[in-house]
């Protein structure tokens, strides 16, 4: 488990590196160098966390900008997220299935109105000939009524209604995807923020080194190779720096394209531990209960063995009713009457003897499909539990890698003013108090990346059991509900519009 003390350093750190980033960066991404480096001096000389953080509240107070926590940015994702409206588009269209398939109950009904010029020229036994033009034309109404198909109609709205519980579940696992990636991008520009300063700081000690050691080799000191060291570690610095906030610009983008808006100063997240299971056997459990790919697949089962039952009833006899009034005017090619008026009432039975092994071969396939999908299940299964021990130890492996960043933080800061005090009296080099402000900095940016990694990490648990989503993490949002459009359109019997209008 994390300790208490874990989470308050991510908390400090966290906020120095965002309330003076947000200062340090102007509207175009050029430092602000006077407000930002004798902040960063300060924090320095005073050498503590405390004293960090009163110069970078201090510096934030400069260019106030918008809070946003990392619920408020799930929130925004879930609300807006093109790739989740998008899936969420398919499982309305999914929904129609119900109504098409539900459509064979029904009865048929068709209108139909013909017209056009006939000539015509009989010929009758006593060898005459009457010829004439027929203005023809006529109207009828038939209804039409299936009794009976095979229960392929019953068999067809039941793999409608599978098919849209299995896209709901697709839709829930989307949504899981959707929400870790968010949670990477909000990690990210955290982490990169934090970076970003720390590699500010080690520059602007290597240039009061830098200034320090030129002073010394004046008073004959030091030689010009420290002078040069201290160049050369200045320069690295800069290159470093500059590769952080090209890292912070991409890491802004993907940002404003998961989330939808540009990060404003972030808060870091609070934990989840408590959301979690608590041990690897209960996560496994979870997740074969609960995840989304596995319901969907077990949904998907239904909706092949449906396919088989659907297939043989092509084998059953067809049964069916059918009645029409008509009205013909001047349609007799005898011309022996001007109008007719017909009613009918019809019944057929269909009963298939052999249709030269189609039906059999549709039988046979649908029957392999439903083995693919039993198969797919457990191929699902295997993949869900192999994610969740995988998420599991990352976790456990990131919670490790925390503790140990932070020792070695603390390690370093100690080991660097020590080397600094031996340097005054003598006893070390310029090179030893590089390597040492070296040192601190790579493991500045390991904390800062294994902070990031445990964040990422206990969402990525959350999703594997299947428990990523807005009521677990009880965001301030409505759940988006698959089912208030299903219930819509499932017994439309007309209507061209969607229930949105459109």
């Amino acid at each position: 488990m994390v300790s208490a003390g874990a989470f308050k350093l991510t908390v400090e750190v966290r906020i120095v590196s965002m309330r003076v980033a947000g200062s340090v960066l102007s509207a175009n991404g050029r430092p602000c160098a006077i407000v930002a480096l004798a902040a960063a001096r300060s924090a320095l000389r005073c050498g503590g966390r405390a004293a960090i953080i009163v110069a970078a509240a201090s510096v934030a107070l400069a260019e106030p900008l918008r809070v946003e926590t990392l619920p408020d940015a799930l929130v925004r994702t879930y609300q807006g997220n093109p790739q989740l409206n998008a899936e969420r588009a398919r499982v309305r269209g999914v929904d129609e299935g119900v109504p098409q398939a539900l459509s064979a109950y029904r009865p048929q009904l068709l209108a139909t109105l013909t017209g056009g010029l006939q000539q015509v020229r009989v010929l009758f036994f006593d060898n005459t000939i009457q010829t004439a033009t027929l203005h023809t034309w006529t109207i009828g109404f038939t209804v039409s009524q299936t009794l009976f198909n095979g229960f392929k109609t019953a068999n067809t709205v039941r793999q409608s209604e599978a098919q849209v519980l299995s896209a709901r579940e697709a839709l829930r696992n989307t949504g899981q995807g959707v929400l870790l990636d968010a949670v990477t991008a909000y990690t990210n520009v955290i982490a990169n923020q934090s970076l970003v300063e720390a590699q500010r700081i080690n520059v602007t000690f290597l240039r009061e080194t830098l200034g320090t050691t030129k002073k010394r080799l004046e008073g004959g000191d030091v030689t010009p190779t420290d002078v040069a060291q201290a160049e050369a570690r200045l320069s690295r610095g800069l290159a470093d720096l500059n590769a952080a906030e090209v890292g912070l610009a991409i890491s802004q983008a993907l940002y404003a394209q998961v989330i939808g808006a540009p990060p404003g100063r972030l808060v870091p997240p609070a934990s989840i531990e408590r959301l979690l299971p608590h041990t690897r056997a209960e996560a496994i459990a979870i997740s074969r209960k609960e995840h989304p790919a596995i319901m969907a697949s077990m949904y998907d089962i239904d909706v092949a063995s449906l396919g088989t039952r659907i297939a043989e009833s092509s084998l059953y006899p067809n049964v069916s009713v059918q009645g029409s009034v008509q009205r013909q005017w001047e349609n007799d090619p005898t011309l022996t009457s001007k109008s007719h008026d017909i009613a009918s009432l019809m019944g057929t039975a269909n009963v298939p003897i052999y249709d030269g092994g189609l039906a059999a071969s549709q039988i046979r396939q649908a029957k392999e499909l439903a083995m693919q999908a039993r198969i797919v299940l457990e191929l699902v299964r295997s993949q869900t539990q192999t994610a969740v021990l995988g998420a599991w130890v990352t976790y456990e492996g990131a919670k490790v890698a925390l503790s140990a960043a932070e020792a070695e933080v603390r390690a370093a800061t100690i080991a660097l003013s020590g080397v600094q005090k031996e340097a005054q009296a003598g006893q070390r080099t310029t090179l030893d108090v590089l390597n040492s402000q070296q040192d601190l900095t790579a493991a500045r940016a390991r904390l800062i990346g294994a902070q990031r990694d445990l964040v990422i990490a206990s969402y990525a648990l959350l999703g594997a059991v299947g428990r990523l989503d807005v009521k677990t993490l009880a965001l301030n949002t409505p759940d988006y509900a698959p089912e208030v459009h299903y219930h819509q359109v499932r017994d439309a019997w007309h209507g061209l519009r969607t229930p949105s209008g459109q």
